[in-house]
This record gives C-alpha cells, sequence and structure tokens, in this order.
C-alpha cells in the first residue's frame, strides 16, 4: 500500500517536472487543498494544482524536480524533494532574471481512496529569491 501511495506522490512530481497537466485530473481530489508558506491563500482543487504548476513552468521552461527520498505511512506520503531551472518568465511579479537556480523542500501529502487530497509542502523560497537577485545574499 505504502508504494502505491508513493508512486501518486511521484506523478505529482512528474506534473511539474514534465508540464503534462493532464496527469492533475488522475490524481487530485476535486476538494484538494495545497498549503504553501509563499502563498497568502491555499490552493483549491484540481485546476488550481495545475495553475500552480503552469505557473512554475512558465518561469523556469526547464523545471526539473528529483525526489531525493519518500517516507509512507497511513495515508501519509513525505517526499523530499530538488528543483532545478532557468527563470526564463515571470514568476509572481519578478521579471526573468536567465539564472539558473536550485532549491529544495518537503512536502507532506495525504492520499485517499488513490487521489491526494491535501498537501503541505515547505521550500527554500528565500533561497531561490537569492539566487534569482531579487534580495541580497547574507554578508
Amino acid at each position: 500500500m505504502s508504494e502505491d501511495l508513493k508512486a501518486i506522490a511521484r506523478r505529482e512530481v512528474e506534473m511539474f517536472s514534465t508540464g503534462d497537466f493532464s496527469i492533475a485530473a488522475e490524481i487530485y481530489s476535486e476538494d484538494y487543498v495545497a498549503h504553501d508558506p509563499t502563498k497568502p491563500e491555499p490552493i483549491r482543487g484540481i485546476e488550481g494544482a495545475k495553475e500552480e504548476a503552469a505557473g512554475y513552468r512558465a518561469a523556469f521552461p526547464d523545471l526539473q524536480l528529483t525526489i531525493e527520498q519518500q517516507v509512507a505511512e497511513g495515508e501519509y506520503v513525505v517526499t523530499r524533494w530538488t528543483a532545478r531551472g532557468t527563470h526564463e518568465g515571470d514568476l509572481e511579479g519578478l521579471a526573468p532574471t536567465g539564472r539558473s537556480a536550485t532549491t529544495s523542500g518537503i512536502s507532506v501529502t495525504r492520499i485517499v481512496d488513490g487521489k491526494i487530497v491535501e498537501d503541505h509542502t515547505e521550500w527554500d523560497a528565500l533561497g531561490l529569491m537569492t539566487q534569482l537577485g531579487a534580495i541580497p545574499a547574507p554578508a
């Protein structure tokens, strides 16, 4: 069972890496909710998940996520991931910089009846913004 849940969480990573948004209908519940500390409101529903992935793909057309580690227990999968890409499009108001960047994060995904119902993601947004030159590097 835990391997099945990990496979569903891997499909979510695949959607971000490939830009194949048709995956969303396969893996997300209609009631999906994602919590991200960089967002003022939760991301909701299948369309919200697709829009979120599309936004990152537009900002980083060569975006690639790598799963570093996964652990599953009960209805939860924890995925530690690394994302890499070149900033070639608008990123929530930040004009393209042409810079390559790498960031990492951890997502806790709850899966019920074969669908993702909730994600809680913590990631190094400060490190990403520093790499892109949006904020100065610490002295």
